[in-house]
């Protein structure tokens, strides 16, 4: 038995249209679930690369460290904004809005890797 629309949460996805298909639904948690895996891999990315102290210029060190840990702090939100949405259109019946969640890790995992090699290279 599957708990009433009013009941579940967040209430402004479910509360709207009818009930996708299971199994796509399903997949838009399997991909927010990993969206929240990556995330964690950057946080515990960004400590191993200050917390081992490798011989690099630290200040590119601490700059690249601090792009994975707040990438993979902001990276979890921005994907549940992005199962909202997708839920919400799949519901409706409309197509699938742009994620936004590609172009998040692209632009943090080329930044914090120029800042690596820069540190690398002094």
């Amino acid at each position: 038995m599957s708990a009433h629309p009013d009941r579940r949460f967040p209430r402004s996805v479910f509360r709207q249209g009818s009930e996708p298909d299971v199994r796509f639904s399903l997949a838009n948690e399997r991909t927010f679930l990993a969206w929240t895996r990556t995330a964690l891999a950057l946080i515990a990315g960004g400590v191993a690369l200050e917390a081992l102290a490798l011989d690099m210029y630290a200040p590119l060190r601490l700059a690249a460290s601090l792009v994975l840990i707040i990438t993979g702090i902001v990276l979890p939100i921005i994907a549940w904004v992005e199962w909202s949405r997708v839920e919400r259109a799949m519901r409706l019946g409309r197509p699938l809005p742009q994620p936004p969640t590609g172009i998040v890790l692209a632009v943090a995992v080329v930044a914090s890797g120029v800042l690596v090699l820069l540190a690398v290279l002094q």
